[in-house]
């Protein structure tokens, strides 16, 4: 039996699930697709793993994290529930103890994190504009009919990169169908629009942090070798991409759970493997009991209320069971 700890990243785009062992090696990874669903996704990453691992090992610790790391908490019965900042950060330390910047872009946002001697001291987000997201180059490559596994490379190959308009998802792509007009080679566009998400990233969402070496690139966009080389081209340093950088979210929140039950040495909250049989229903209403009227989010398992959260104040708060 192997003792391991779990951990759980619920995003827009994808949820990623680990299991890492005591030594905090990774032992086992699944990426599904979110497609909205956030629950049955869980669920059938659940149902995966009880087909692979059947009695192999045992759950020792469960920590989530992501938009939806609420909802998995409740769902899986997770000992700790980090935010993405808190869980990106531990693992970039773990993999890379000098990092001093992370740089993460995933699905649809992307943020940097400021760590020094091992603490997170700033931050920032981007959530609110696509571009230079994962989702924003899908789109971009499958327009140009190139295999998104091949853009990063495709890159590389570029002998005079064109200089793409990059602040807007909407302007870079006008600005990339001009260039193909006027006849510009397709791995000199893909080249300038991955300098051109650089520019905007580092103006936007690195706007006025100190960025400094080691740096940690981490995310799914971390893929694209193309990013990686302008990263490096901006900043003038090496950046550095973990071997795992597409689920070190999951993972920051596995490390995240083994420090919280070795703290005390209290049993795991962990429902088990089997929560992917069960049957969870989410739904929501508008309190009205002040003008603030706060949406209420309401699990049910069995038609019975399991948890609630959304409220400024505790009138509707309870215990996950």
């Amino acid at each position: 039996m192997i003792r391991c700890y779990m951990g759980v990243d619920v995003g827009s785009v994808s949820t990623n699930i680990v299991l890492i062992n005591e030594e905090g090696d990774l032992l086992k990874k699944i990426y599904l697709r979110t497609r909205g669903q956030p629950i049955a996704t869980i669920q059938d990453g659940f149902k995966e793993l009880s087909d692979v691992l059947a009695n192999e090992v045992e759950i020792l610790g469960v920590g989530t994290t992501g938009s939806g790391r609420h909802l998995a908490g409740v769902i899986v019965g997770a000992d700790v529930v980090k935010n993405e900042i808190t869980a990106h950060a531990v693992a970039a330390s773990y993999a890379e103890p000098n990092v001093q910047t992370v740089i993460e872009i995933g699905g649809q946002d992307s943020k940097i994190i400021i760590l020094r001697n091992g603490i997170a001291v700033d931050f920032a987000m981007n959530t609110v504009c696509a571009a230079g997201t994962g989702s924003f180059l899908d789109q971009q490559a499958a327009r140009l009919g190139i295999p998104i596994e091949e853009f990063g490379n495709l890159a590389l190959k570029a002998t005079a990169p064109v200089r793409i308009a990059g602040r807007c998802t909407v302007f870079a792509e006008s600005d990339m169908v001009h260039k193909q007009q006027m006849g510009h080679r397709p791995e000199d566009i893909v080249a300038g629009l991955a300098q051109a998400l650089v520019r905007n990233y580092l103006n936007n969402v690195g706007k006025g942090k100190e960025i400094l070496p080691t740096v940690v690139f981490q995310g799914g966009v971390a893929a694209n070798q193309g990013i990686k080389v302008a990263f490096e081209e901006a900043l003038g340093f090496p950046v550095i991409v973990p071997r795992n950088f597409a689920v070190m979210g999951a993972i920051g929140a596995a490390l995240l759970a083994k420090e919280e039950v070795k703290k005390d040495g209290r049993k795991t909250k962990f429902k088990g493997l089997e929560v992917a049989n069960f049957e969870y229903r989410a739904s929501s209403f508008e309190c009205d009991g002040c003008s603030n009227c706060c949406e209420i989010i309401e699990i049910m398992k069995d038609d019975v209320v399991v948890a609630r959260w959304g409220g400024r104040c505790p009138k509707w708060e309870m215990k996950a069971s």
